[in-house]
């Protein structure tokens, strides 16, 4: 708890109202604890999410109303609707009702675990965006096919290691390519906990195509889990042409990624995003506008 106060306190979005967030804590942890169900959050715009006592993603955009301001902010500043956002690791649909929701961009979601998938499925339906939304009940890798996956660790379920196989699950996987199926992406978020080498493998024709401006990323080295450093990761990504970012959302700047940070934003033309960016409406959130 001290940690999670900590990060409140210190959020970027919380600058100029640390005790209104510091109160929203202590009304989810009361509410949370007294209801006990499944309750809507107002997130952006006019959008909720669905949250429940453990989520920390979906309660982390209450306390500071974008949980990941930068990658978040990338997000919501450089699509526009009708455009394809591939949300790759959806979890519960933060980045999916970002994309849909306040924006209007069309998003393809995959998310493996099925009791996850089910939220994310609750959060497209309670803000009406079945229309924009393709959601999967899937995993990405380099080849379809099935592997096995954690489950019980919210965010961070991933690909089961050897040591982790009795306790996992099946789930069927597919490709970035083969579920594109050709149409363009503008931007994609891949969180899957260090299996993100796998997943560009299978993705080479959607990180050729010059309609891509954004990928968001994980670098925390989760990929020692399976024998891959984020050095590799980096590699692929320079070989189809991006080079790694961070995201200012106040300045809407792309800037040089900060030290310790990490996820990173991988871009391949720095001049075309920061216009686009630029012009991007503001959005309200429930510490402010960004």
């Amino acid at each position: 708890m001290i940690a999670a106060l900590i990060f409140i306190w210190n959020h970027p979005l919380n600058k100029g109202g640390r005790l209104a967030a510091i109160l929203r804590f202590v009304r989810w942890q009361i509410s949370s604890r007294l209801l006990r169900t499944t309750i809507a959050l107002p997130f952006v715009n006019e959008t909720f999410l669905f949250a429940r006592s453990g989520m920390t993603g979906a309660t982390g955009n209450w306390y500071c109303g974008l949980h990941e301001h930068r990658d978040m902010g990338i997000v919501l500043h450089i699509l526009r609707p009708g455009d394809l956002f591939l949300d790759l690791g959806a979890n519960i649909g933060s980045f999916t009702i970002l994309a849909a929701g306040a924006v209007g961009a069309d998003v393809i979601a995959v998310e493996p675990i099925p009791s996850t998938f089910s939220t994310l499925e609750l959060n497209v339906r309670l803000n009406d965006l079945e229309s924009f939304v393709d959601a999967h009940c899937a995993g990405v890798s380099d080849k379809p096919g099935v592997l096995k996956f954690t489950v019980g660790l919210d965010t961070i379920n991933h690909v089961a290691t050897e040591s982790e196989l009795s306790d996992a699950i099946e789930v069927p996987v597919t490709t970035v390519d083969e579920i594109c199926d050709g149409r363009p992406a503008v931007a994609m978020k891949i969180d899957v906990e260090g299996y993100e080498n796998f997943v560009l493998a299978g993705a080479s024709k959607t990180l050729d195509d010059p309609a891509l401006l954004a990928v968001v990323m994980e670098t925390n080295e989760s990929g020692s889990r399976y024998q891959l450093s984020d050095d590799k990761l980096r590699e692929t990504m320079k070989a189809h042409g991006f080079l790694p970012y961070a995201y200012d959302p106040f300045a809407r700047r792309v800037i040089d990624l900060p030290s310790g940070e990490r996820n990173t934003v991988f871009i391949r033309d720095v001049a075309k995003v920061e216009e686009i960016v630029s012009k991007a409406p503001r959005f309200r959130l429930v510490n402010g506008n960004i």
